[in-house]
Protein backbone atom coordinates (compact mmCIF):
# COMPACT_ATOMS: atom_id res chain seq x y z
CA UNK A 1 0.00 0.00 0.00
CA UNK A 2 1.43 3.32 -0.80
CA UNK A 3 1.65 5.76 1.82
CA UNK A 4 -0.16 8.84 1.97
CA UNK A 5 0.57 12.34 -0.06
CA UNK A 6 3.31 13.99 2.41
CA UNK A 7 1.53 17.09 2.30
CA UNK A 8 -1.58 15.09 4.49
CA UNK A 9 0.75 15.48 7.02
CA UNK A 10 2.35 18.69 7.01
CA UNK A 11 5.43 17.57 4.86
CA UNK A 12 6.50 20.40 2.16
CA UNK A 13 6.63 17.89 -0.64
CA UNK A 14 10.55 19.34 -1.42
CA UNK A 15 11.30 19.50 2.35
CA UNK A 16 14.72 19.49 1.05
CA UNK A 17 16.59 21.23 -1.70
CA UNK A 18 19.81 20.73 -2.68
CA UNK A 19 20.49 20.62 -6.60
CA UNK A 20 23.66 21.60 -6.62
CA UNK A 21 25.17 18.85 -4.15
CA UNK A 22 22.56 16.30 -5.59
CA UNK A 23 24.10 16.28 -9.03
CA UNK A 24 27.56 15.88 -7.31
CA UNK A 25 26.24 13.43 -5.15
CA UNK A 26 24.55 11.30 -7.25
CA UNK A 27 28.18 10.92 -9.60
CA UNK A 28 30.27 10.07 -6.68
CA UNK A 29 27.70 7.48 -5.02
CA UNK A 30 27.61 5.76 -8.23
CA UNK A 31 31.40 5.74 -8.43
CA UNK A 32 31.77 4.52 -5.10
CA UNK A 33 29.90 1.55 -5.37
CA UNK A 34 32.70 -0.73 -7.06
CA UNK A 35 35.94 1.88 -6.33
CA UNK A 36 35.16 2.45 -2.86
CA UNK A 37 33.53 -0.67 -2.16
CA UNK A 38 30.10 0.75 -1.44
CA UNK A 39 28.36 -2.26 -3.16
CA UNK A 40 29.74 -4.58 -0.76
CA UNK A 41 28.56 -2.57 2.39
CA UNK A 42 24.90 -2.31 0.66
CA UNK A 43 25.23 -6.22 0.42
CA UNK A 44 26.02 -6.55 4.66
CA UNK A 45 23.53 -3.44 5.39
CA UNK A 46 20.40 -5.02 3.80
CA UNK A 47 21.86 -9.21 4.42
CA UNK A 48 18.82 -10.89 6.20
CA UNK A 49 16.47 -7.97 6.32
CA UNK A 50 12.67 -8.89 5.55
CA UNK A 51 9.17 -8.20 5.44
CA UNK A 52 8.09 -4.51 4.76
CA UNK A 53 10.53 -1.91 4.67
CA UNK A 54 10.80 1.59 5.30
CA UNK A 55 13.94 3.35 4.13
CA UNK A 56 14.65 7.00 5.21
CA UNK A 57 16.78 9.42 2.94
CA UNK A 58 16.53 6.90 -0.23
CA UNK A 59 18.37 9.02 -1.98
CA UNK A 60 19.10 8.16 -5.46
CA UNK A 61 18.14 4.47 -4.54
CA UNK A 62 21.62 2.44 -4.45
CA UNK A 63 20.20 0.13 -2.05
CA UNK A 64 17.06 -0.90 -4.33
CA UNK A 65 19.21 -3.87 -5.88
CA UNK A 66 20.98 -4.68 -2.52
CA UNK A 67 17.51 -6.03 -0.74
CA UNK A 68 17.07 -9.81 -0.95
CA UNK A 69 13.94 -11.16 -2.20
CA UNK A 70 12.79 -11.80 1.34
CA UNK A 71 11.49 -7.89 1.59
CA UNK A 72 8.09 -7.91 0.31
CA UNK A 73 7.79 -4.16 0.12
CA UNK A 74 10.09 -1.37 0.58
CA UNK A 75 8.75 2.10 0.88
CA UNK A 76 11.72 4.46 0.22
CA UNK A 77 11.42 8.18 1.37
CA UNK A 78 13.08 10.94 0.05
CA UNK A 79 13.04 14.75 0.18
CA UNK A 80 15.31 16.12 -2.25
CA UNK A 81 13.46 16.32 -5.75
CA UNK A 82 16.18 15.16 -8.19
CA UNK A 83 17.75 12.55 -6.11
CA UNK A 84 13.79 11.41 -5.60
CA UNK A 85 13.30 10.88 -9.53
CA UNK A 86 16.54 9.07 -9.62
CA UNK A 87 15.35 6.36 -7.24
CA UNK A 88 12.00 6.60 -9.22
CA UNK A 89 14.14 5.63 -12.20
CA UNK A 90 15.94 3.19 -9.82
CA UNK A 91 13.12 1.96 -8.14
CA UNK A 92 11.64 0.36 -11.61
CA UNK A 93 15.06 -2.13 -12.16
CA UNK A 94 14.84 -3.33 -8.28
CA UNK A 95 14.13 -6.95 -7.81
CA UNK A 96 11.91 -5.82 -4.26
CA UNK A 97 8.66 -3.79 -5.32
CA UNK A 98 9.71 -0.51 -4.30
CA UNK A 99 7.38 3.22 -3.83
CA UNK A 100 9.22 6.43 -3.34
CA UNK A 101 7.31 8.61 -2.02
CA UNK A 102 8.23 12.62 -0.87
CA UNK A 103 8.72 13.12 3.18
CA UNK A 104 11.21 14.13 5.59
CA UNK A 105 12.80 12.30 8.35
CA UNK A 106 11.07 14.40 11.07
CA UNK A 107 7.71 13.51 9.56
CA UNK A 108 7.26 10.19 8.27
CA UNK A 109 4.49 10.18 5.83
CA UNK A 110 3.51 6.84 7.00
CA UNK A 111 1.21 5.06 9.54
CA UNK A 112 2.75 4.01 13.11
CA UNK A 113 3.62 0.49 13.68
CA UNK A 114 3.80 -0.29 10.06
CA UNK A 115 7.03 -1.71 9.16
CA UNK A 116 9.23 -4.92 9.95
CA UNK A 117 12.42 -2.95 9.41
CA UNK A 118 13.65 0.49 8.86
CA UNK A 119 17.25 1.08 7.21
CA UNK A 120 18.88 4.51 7.17
CA UNK A 121 22.22 4.60 5.32
CA UNK A 122 24.47 7.92 5.41
CA UNK A 123 20.98 9.93 6.44
CA UNK A 124 21.50 10.90 10.26
CA UNK A 125 24.58 13.02 9.59
CA UNK A 126 22.16 15.49 7.39
CA UNK A 127 18.39 15.48 9.07
CA UNK A 128 17.80 19.09 10.91
CA UNK A 129 16.69 17.19 13.95
CA UNK A 130 18.22 13.71 14.87
CA UNK A 131 16.16 12.87 18.13
CA UNK A 132 12.97 13.86 16.38
CA UNK A 133 14.44 11.86 13.05
CA UNK A 134 15.02 8.95 15.48
CA UNK A 135 11.64 9.05 17.28
CA UNK A 136 9.51 8.32 14.03
CA UNK A 137 11.55 5.55 13.04
CA UNK A 138 10.54 4.13 16.54
CA UNK A 139 7.09 5.11 15.70
CA UNK A 140 6.94 3.37 12.64
CA UNK A 141 8.55 0.31 13.77
CA UNK A 142 6.15 -2.60 14.51
CA UNK A 143 7.67 -3.59 18.42
CA UNK A 144 10.28 -5.93 17.85
CA UNK A 145 10.96 -4.09 14.69
CA UNK A 146 14.58 -3.56 13.51
CA UNK A 147 16.43 -0.35 12.39
CA UNK A 148 19.56 -1.37 9.79
CA UNK A 149 22.34 1.29 9.90
CA UNK A 150 25.15 2.40 7.53
CA UNK A 151 26.48 5.84 8.75
CA UNK A 152 29.05 7.94 9.22
CA UNK A 153 30.60 10.17 12.15
CA UNK A 154 32.96 11.44 15.00
CA UNK A 155 36.18 9.34 15.13
CA UNK A 156 40.06 9.67 14.93
CA UNK A 157 42.31 11.67 17.72
CA UNK A 158 42.15 14.92 18.82
CA UNK A 159 42.85 16.54 16.32
CA UNK A 160 40.45 14.77 13.57
CA UNK A 161 37.59 15.54 15.91
CA UNK A 162 38.55 19.02 16.05
CA UNK A 163 38.88 19.07 12.42
CA UNK A 164 35.21 17.71 12.12
CA UNK A 165 33.57 20.07 14.78
CA UNK A 166 35.43 22.89 12.98
CA UNK A 167 33.98 21.77 9.38
CA UNK A 168 30.47 21.69 10.92
CA UNK A 169 30.88 25.32 12.23
CA UNK A 170 31.72 27.18 8.98
CA UNK A 171 32.09 24.82 5.57
CA UNK A 172 31.16 21.60 5.31
CA UNK A 173 27.01 21.87 5.85
CA UNK A 174 26.24 24.33 2.84
CA UNK A 175 28.67 22.61 0.93
CA UNK A 176 27.29 18.60 1.57
CA UNK A 177 23.59 19.10 1.42
CA UNK A 178 23.30 20.00 5.43
CA UNK A 179 25.53 16.72 6.09
CA UNK A 180 27.44 16.77 9.95
CA UNK A 181 30.90 15.21 10.48
CA UNK A 182 31.04 14.78 13.96
CA UNK A 183 27.39 13.40 14.68
CA UNK A 184 27.58 10.16 16.93
CA UNK A 185 25.00 7.85 16.07
CA UNK A 186 25.12 5.22 18.23
CA UNK A 187 25.02 7.18 20.86
CA UNK A 188 22.24 9.24 19.10
CA UNK A 189 20.34 5.67 18.12
CA UNK A 190 20.77 4.46 22.36
CA UNK A 191 19.58 7.96 23.71
CA UNK A 192 16.28 7.87 21.44
CA UNK A 193 15.57 4.47 23.17
CA UNK A 194 16.40 1.56 20.60
CA UNK A 195 18.01 -1.85 21.42
CA UNK A 196 21.33 -1.92 20.16
CA UNK A 197 22.70 -4.97 18.49
CA UNK A 198 25.79 -5.94 16.83
CA UNK A 199 27.47 -3.27 14.91
CA UNK A 200 31.20 -2.80 13.59
CA UNK A 201 33.42 0.14 13.26
CA UNK A 202 34.95 0.74 9.28
CA UNK A 203 37.03 3.43 7.69
CA UNK A 204 35.72 4.41 4.18
CA UNK A 205 37.34 4.00 1.68
CA UNK A 206 38.67 0.88 3.43
CA UNK A 207 42.92 0.92 3.26
CA UNK A 208 41.91 4.79 2.18
CA UNK A 209 43.52 8.16 4.14
CA UNK A 210 41.57 9.13 7.08
CA UNK A 211 39.23 11.84 6.18
CA UNK A 212 37.12 13.55 7.80
CA UNK A 213 34.26 11.74 6.34
CA UNK A 214 35.94 8.17 6.88
CA UNK A 215 34.50 7.05 10.10
CA UNK A 216 31.14 4.79 10.06
CA UNK A 217 29.52 2.06 11.98
CA UNK A 218 27.42 -0.40 10.06
CA UNK A 219 24.67 -2.63 12.66
CA UNK A 220 21.67 -3.37 13.55
CA UNK A 221 18.90 -1.88 16.21
CA UNK A 222 15.66 -2.74 17.32
CA UNK A 223 12.46 -1.40 18.78
CA UNK A 224 11.47 -2.40 22.49
CA UNK A 225 9.11 -5.08 22.38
Amino acid sequence: MAPPPARARGVPRDAVHHPLFARCYARVSVNAETRLGMGRVRDRLLAGVSGRVIEVGAGNGLNFSHYPGTVSEVVAVEPERMLRQLAVEAAQRARVPVDVAPGAAEALPVKSEAFDAAVVSLVLCSVRDVPRALAELLRVLRPGGQLRFFEHGRGGGRVMTFTQRALDRTLWPPLSGGCHLSREPVAALRDAGFVLGPYRRLMMPPGGPALPSSYCVLGTAWRPS
